[in-house]
């Protein structure tokens, strides 16, 4: 090893786990070839001409010595820095101490308020190990616990709240999106299919389309060879761009492997953020939106036909921009035609319904508001228009219908009833009442049949596979990592 390179072995601090592991290695070198050498602390101290108490931090590994008193410790042991530096351990018992001292390091002790025992001879390998073992439980009961459902719910709650208290709008995301943007020299309106491949050759990547693209992805990126796989087949619904555009952003934001849920759900939304941004520039559509708003017919289709974007990305774009560019508060939901809420945000005073922690998804939406009521809709071709009086405020809410293979959702965006003036459709006579979260609104069933029929039925309930299934678990949740490495070694250019 070169003095540069071991100059740099030194620069790490006892926060930094590499920095600890090679502290920790080093010092039980040292204390292995001191005490084989016949040296005591004193004898060693002397040599090097520092204090006892000096030499035992280093052996401890709780103080990294500079180069310079490396090459004194080598010298008074008989030996070079080159051995002391070497990455394994000196010895089986050295590597099991070594392991105890990190676990010691790590945050589960202090979180536990275990104070760290103190490593000595007199300890067994028996006992070390029952504490690495017992460390090691810990950690993954945690890990567990991390994958639970109420530890995913509280999660993309607090993002909910974060989102909310920004009005949805994330100036660094919007920034990202438009540097982007004048790297491959964008102009102006839409984002063409061919920018989009240019985005990726700017960023170092090039666009495979395969037939066997693993079945629980979207795309899958080799950073290794410069690659973005994507499937030959497209759905009819979804844009060909977005998932290109998806796999880019998570390159542009430098997301590493989410370490849990609350990481996982964050880059998700920074993703689609980003990909929203990408595909509708905020200079073109808040130019689009103020102009429409102006005239008083602001149109999520005309939105999304304007940016050729589907009318979920238009919506969620639209709520991007909606307060904090055109003075416009809102709401937005995502529903399965089971009543399950997907998706919401709301900084307009709609209360959407919540579980115990504080999450909306997977919630029932009112049987009453427009994203419930559109799926009654005859004409699934035209927007569907709908005031609804609640005891927070009269909203006036606009809807459609798209598909996926796991069945119909509604996509609505709603505003309070006094920003309705600047919307296509506030003509509409279609009006309902809800005044959930009472359970007398649609929860509960009118008093006379529940009377006639609540001790006489006895319904079998289809239980959601999901209801009694585990979190999915892994640095991705719900893909298969087996499956996508298998993918790409057989993929890997030869």
């Amino acid at each position: 090893m070169n003095s540069t390179a071991a100059d740099a072995v030194f620069v790490a601090t006892d926060a930094d786990e590499t920095g600890v592991l090679d502290a920790l290695t080093l010092g039980r070198r040292i204390r292995e070839l001191r005490v084989a050498r016949g040296m005591t602390l004193e004898q060693l101290g002397t040599a090097i001409d520092r204090a006892p108490s000096q030499v035992s931090t280093i052996e401890n590994g709780r103080r990294e010595p500079r180069l310079s008193m490396l090459r004194q410790i080598a010298a008074a042991l008989s030996t070079t820095t080159e051995n002391l530096l070497r990455e394994e351990a000196p010895s089986e018992r050295a590597a099991l101490e070594i392991a105890v001292e990190r676990a010691q390091r790590g945050p589960v002790f202090p979180a536990l308020g275990i104070r760290p025992v103190r490593v000595s001879k007199g300890h067994s390998d028996d006992t070390l190990r029952t504490i690495l073992a017992l460390h090691q439980e810990v950690e993954r009961l945690h890990r567990e616990r991390a994958a639970t459902p109420e530890e995913a719910r509280r999660a993309n709650a607090q993002l909910r709240a974060t989102m909310r208290a920004r009005d949805n709008y994330f100036p660094e995301l919007e920034a990202e999106a438009s540097r982007l943007l004048a790297a491959v020299g964008h102009t102006g309106g839409p984002v063409s299919q061919q920018l989009v491949g240019d985005m990726a050759n700017h960023l170092g990547f090039t666009l495979h389309y395969v037939g066997d693209l693993p079945h629980s992805t979207r795309s899958v990126t080799d950073s290794r060879n410069g690659r973005i796989y994507l499937p030959t087949q497209q759905s009819a619904s979804r844009d060909s761009r977005s998932p290109v555009v998806q796999a880019l952003a998570s390159l542009v934001l430098g997301h590493q492997e989410p370490t849990s849920y609350a990481d996982f759900l964050r880059q998700r939304v920074e993703t689609n953020y980003l990909t929203a941004a990408i595909l509708l520039p905020e200079a073109d559509a808040v130019r689009h939106l103020t102009e429409a708003k102006n005239f008083r017919r602001i149109s999520l289709e005309d939105l999304r036909d304007a940016f050729a974007v589907s009318y979920e990305t238009a919506a969620h774009r639209f709520t991007n921009l909606a307060t904090a560019r055109l003075g416009i508060p809102v709401h937005f939901t995502k529903v399965h035609e089971s009543g399950t809420i997907v998706k919401a945000y709301s900084n307009d005073g709609v209360v959407h319904p919540t579980d115990a922690l504080g999450a909306v998804e997977g919630t029932t939406v009112c049987r009453r508001w427009t994203a419930f009521t559109v799926f009654a809709a005859e004409d699934r071709f035209s927007p569907w228009y709908q005031y609804t009086d609640n005891p927070n405020g009269t909203y006036w809410c606009t809807s459609r219908i798209e598909k996926a293979k796991e069945g119909d959702y509604s996509v609505t965006v709603g505003v309070p009833f006094e920003h309705v003036k600047w919307f296509r459709g506030r003509e509409t006579t279609t009006r309902s009442r809800s005044s959930c979260p009472d359970p007398d609104c649609c929860r509960n069933a009118p008093s006379e049949l529940a009377d006639k029929w609540a001790h006489q039925s006895w319904p079998a309930a289809r239980t959601p596979t999901s209801l009694l299934a585990a979190l999915p678990t892994g640095a991705f949740p719900g893909v298969d990592e087996v499956e996508v490495y298998s993918f790409l070694e057989a993929h890997e250019p030869r």
